[in-house]
């Protein structure tokens, strides 16, 4: 009886091959299951953070009482603006609409009201407008 020993030959370049193929393998399983995983989900975003619905808050300029209105939709804050801005108040108050929109547009975009940059030219006016806005948004909090 004779035995005859049989010789395999691995070449290094092949194993560390498999290895990373069987490495990548693994991490896109882990990845699918996390994704398609039914668990609880955290809903991200302000989709879930205010109930829909048009809010407002006042804040006074100069003697002069505004209202704020703050839209709130199923997707997140869709629009500021002032409701009771006349002529009159818009004359007496040069920078408080372009100031308005300028806040309108960056939390809109941002869905928060943090980072919020100012106009140097209207800071003061820009942060009492802020506070409205947020005075706004607490009470569409759910």
């Amino acid at each position: 009886m004779s035995s005859r020993t049989k010789i395999v030959v691995l070449h290094m370049k092949e194993i560390i091959y498999t290895v990373i193929f069987a490495v990548l393998a693994i991490l896109l399983i882990l990845l699918l299951v996390f994704m398609f995983f039914p668990g609880d989900k955290k809903e991200s975003g302000s989709s879930g953070k205010y109930k829909a619905g048009v809010y407002t808050s006042s804040l006074t300029l100069n003697n002069t009482d505004l209202e704020v209105e703050v839209s709130v939709d199923d997707s997140g804050i869709s629009s500021i603006r002032f409701t009771n801005m006349d002529e009159t108040t818009a004359a007496m108050l040069p920078l408080a609409q372009p100031a308005m929109e300028d806040i309108a547009e960056q939390i809109c975009q941002s869905q928060s009201l943090d980072n919020l940059e100012f106009s140097a030219d209207s800071a003061y006016t820009s942060q009492v407008i802020v506070d409205a806005v947020r005075e706004a948004l607490k009470k569409a909090e759910k």
